[in-house]
């Protein structure tokens, strides 16, 4: 009799142990789910579950796998305004959360064109300049002058070097946005610098095959003197 209530006393504490051991489980498994239906909530611009997740307690700068984007990366870069619009007014949400790349929330929406997005991040206080490549770069890269305007409104160096020395007045010319060169030149863009591989924005220009830049550049360098 006294073994029989042993091995049930016995039982009993291993079924205990195991039912506890899953509990502990839960917040693991709960916040796995959070974490895909948060991110795929971003991806579909589902703005009241995010903003329902956000209540729940799960942390807007948490990072997704893939690139390393938090939510207002990706949001930007799926074009997500509602998500983007709940998150950037989130306490606590990071604007200068860099993905694995170095880009920021500033720096994919200068790429997309997405003037709101930008005003909005600046109003908010992102940062305009930092080390390396810039939102000014990408802006300049793409041709979306109304956000290089902005962006130089707001004190963005116009000579701001990548991590080899490229300048937006370069990535602007191997784009081809003549519109662009010539805003950039007209702001005091330095045409006559060069990257670590030696090239300046001519050059940029000439690999290109936009000879209308190269020329144009050539010809106000000359003007003034420079060349």
């Amino acid at each position: 009799m006294s073994n029989d209530i042993h091995r049930g006393a016995r039982r009993h504490f291993l079924r205990l142990g195991t039912a506890l051991a899953a509990l502990a489980c839960l917040p693991e498994l709960a916040f796995a789910g959070a974490y895909d239906d948060y991110f795929k909530a971003v991806k579909l611009d589902l703005d009241r579950q995010v903003a329902d997740l956000l209540k729940r307690g799960f942390d807007p700068n948490t990072i997704e796998a893939e690139r390393g984007d938090t939510g207002l990366i990706l949001a930007l870069r799926e074009d997500s305004m509602k998500v983007f619009r709940v998150l950037l007014n989130t306490g606590g949400v990071n604007l200068e959360a860099h993905a694995r790349n170095g880009d920021t929330a500033l720096m994919i929406a200068a790429w997309r064109g997405n003037l709101d997005a930008v005003r909005a991040l600046i109003e908010k206080g992102a940062e305009v300049n930092q080390t390396g490549w810039t939102a000014l770069h990408y802006a300049a890269a793409n041709g979306h002058n109304d956000i290089v305007s902005l962006l130089l409104e707001h004190f963005a160096y116009i000579d701001a070097e990548s991590p080899n020395g490229t300048t937006p007045i370069m990535m602007a010319s191997r784009g081809g946005h003549i519109m662009t060169v010539k805003l950039l030149l007209d702001e005091g863009a330095d045409a006559t610098l060069k990257n670590g591989a030696g090239m300046t924005a001519i050059d940029f220009a000439r690999s290109g095959n936009h000879n209308d830049i190269a020329d144009g550049l050539t010809y106000r360098l000359k003007k003034a003197g420079k060349l």
